[in-house]
């Protein structure tokens, strides 16, 4: 599946990790040197905005004394996709993915608090991007 247009993903992964704060998080939670903590879902929706062909996957990760729901892009190509996780860190070494499932981007059904969120997250996003040329 071509892109249309290009993207530099280290750039966007700066910028990503350069936005996240305890207003993009899931519930609030920050932890120092473990920003990716509760950015799943928002980072996922905001790749999902660079790379329209990607969809966003919900699953569960064992992270060796929990399950945990998690979220993360993949991106069809020629031979299967590409699992893109910007916030795979938040975990300990060692977790694995125990269940996924691609969503339906037409019953995603998020709340008012998640667009705002995501919304906030992307603003910020756009705003390092534009910086960085």
């Amino acid at each position: 599946m071509p892109l249309t247009h290009r993207i530099n993903l280290i750039a966007l992964r700066e910028a990503l990790e350069a936005s996240w704060s305890a207003q993009t998080s899931y519930g609030g939670v920050w932890e120092e040197g473990n920003p990716a903590l509760g950015q799943c879902y928002p980072t996922a929706r905001v790749v999902q905005h660079f790379l329209p062909a990607s969809e966003i996957v919900r699953g569960t990760v064992w992270t060796g004394t929990r399950h945990e729901v998690h979220f993360w892009n993949e991106l069809p190509i020629e031979q299967g996709e590409i699992a893109i996780d910007l916030t795979w860190q938040q975990f300990p070494p060692g977790s694995v993915v125990t269940t996924q499932e691609i969503l339906d981007r037409s019953k995603l059904g998020d709340s008012l608090s998640t667009v705002a969120r995501c919304d906030l997250l992307l603003t910020s996003v756009r705003a390092h991007l534009r910086r960085a040329v």
